[in-house]
């Protein structure tokens, strides 16, 4: 019973949405689960769609897009809070790049390693789109940089349609 009432109100609360935030969200639900089956994969078979090896993308973004910014990050933390697969932090960078992507914004994925602990090795993955961090900020600090995946976008490409949010 417990089950089916949370449900409820989670259907409720999803409906109460306004139809661009319900957009977003089924959009960042698809390609998280997008990321997780790539995530499954070997490496090397996912490294081409991450953009291009150690090139970073500018630290300075475009101020137009802080918005688009933050409805794309909010997106993403809140499905991976409510799908029934693992959204680790690399799902969560790889989800949010392709967002950014399908609306021509430029990103960065980091890579990171540290040891925990108890000295066991740990990873970290994060993704920044001009000075803001959208996913893994909070855990980011401490970790060094063993990879990036700037994601560029070709000025002919770049799309400014609002209809992307």
């Amino acid at each position: 019973m417990r089950r089916a009432a949370r449900l409820a109100r989670a259907v409720k609360r999803f409906r109460a949405l306004d139809r661009e935030r319900r957009s977003l969200l089924l959009e960042a639900y698809a390609y998280l689960a997008w990321a997780r089956i790539l995530k499954a994969l070997p490496f090397r078979w996912t490294v081409p769609s991450l953009g291009s090896s150690m090139v970073e993308t500018p630290h300075e973004g475009d101020p137009s897009n802080e918005e688009r910014l933050r409805r794309i990050a909010s997106a993403v933390h809140l499905a991976s809070r409510h799908s029934w697969w693992e959204c680790a932090c690399l799902v969560r960078a790889v989800a949010a790049m392709k967002m950014l992507e399908r609306r021509g914004i430029e990103s960065t994925l980091y890579l990171g390693t540290a040891r925990d602990a108890d000295g066991a090795m740990i990873a970290h993955a994060w993704l920044r789109s001009g000075s803001r961090v959208l996913t893994g900020a909070e855990e980011m600090a401490g970790f060094a940089v063993v990879g990036v995946f700037g994601k560029r976008i070709e000025t002919g490409e770049k799309r400014r349609d609002a209809a992307y949010g």
